[in-house]
């Protein structure tokens, strides 16, 4: 009988770990959850099973602003966000009413990602308007985006052998969310003192 129990008890406790995770997994693919709260999969698994649903249990999300052109680090040394790490976005394509090369500054946040981005030089435009003002809805643009890794690794006593990395890519769109086909452009970087690769997400 005890051994019956105890092997409910690891089995229980095996699920519960493996949803746990699956949610992690599922908030990291996706940038936009970032905000969102989880309930413990406990009390979504008793809501279910019964008419009555307890606050606790409900997904709530917090609706946070964001950029049309947003990126993510992660550490590949220590297996964390690169939090605190200078990024600087560039838009390299001459449009209206812009003078080439336009900036933008940002820091990444704990999470190691960059959500919104400000103007280099005050009076300057913002990434939205820049790209709204765009002729058409398959308007083309290049972009480059630029993470000062040499220094950010010197400061933790860590050698490498970037002193930057820098991605270019280019987004088509004028970056009106959900309008015109536009599809959100996510940079994520997976980010090591001697390597780096990356690729768009969503």
């Amino acid at each position: 009988m005890e051994d019956h129990e105890c092997e409910n008890t690891v089995a229980s406790q095996l699920n519960r770990i493996t949803t746990r995770l699956a949610l992690y997994q599922h908030q990291l693919d996706d940038p936009t959850l970032s905000g969102t709260h989880w309930s413990s999969p406990a009390a979504s698994a008793s809501t279910s099973a019964t008419t009555t649903s307890s606050p606790r249990a409900k997904r709530t999300t917090t609706t946070m602003a964001r950029d049309p052109i947003t990126c993510h680090v992660l550490n590949t040394l220590t297996g964390t966000p690169a939090a605190n790490l200078p990024v600087t976005l560039s838009l390299l394509t001459s449009t209206p009413g812009s003078q080439s090369p336009v900036t933008f500054h940002a820091t990444t946040d704990a999470d190691g990602r960059v959500k919104t981005w400000t103007p280099a030089s005050s009076g300057s435009t913002t990434v939205s308007a820049l790209l709204s003002s765009l002729p058409a809805p398959d308007s083309k643009t290049n972009w480059s985006v630029r993470f000062d890794v040499g220094p950010w690794y010197e400061a933790q006593g860590v050698e490498s052998f970037w002193p930057e990395v820098e991605v270019k890519f280019t987004v088509k769109g004028r970056g009106k969310e959900g309008e015109e086909g536009w599809r959100h452009y996510h940079v994520p970087v997976l980010l090591g003192p001697w390597n780096y690769s990356t690729y768009r997400g969503s």
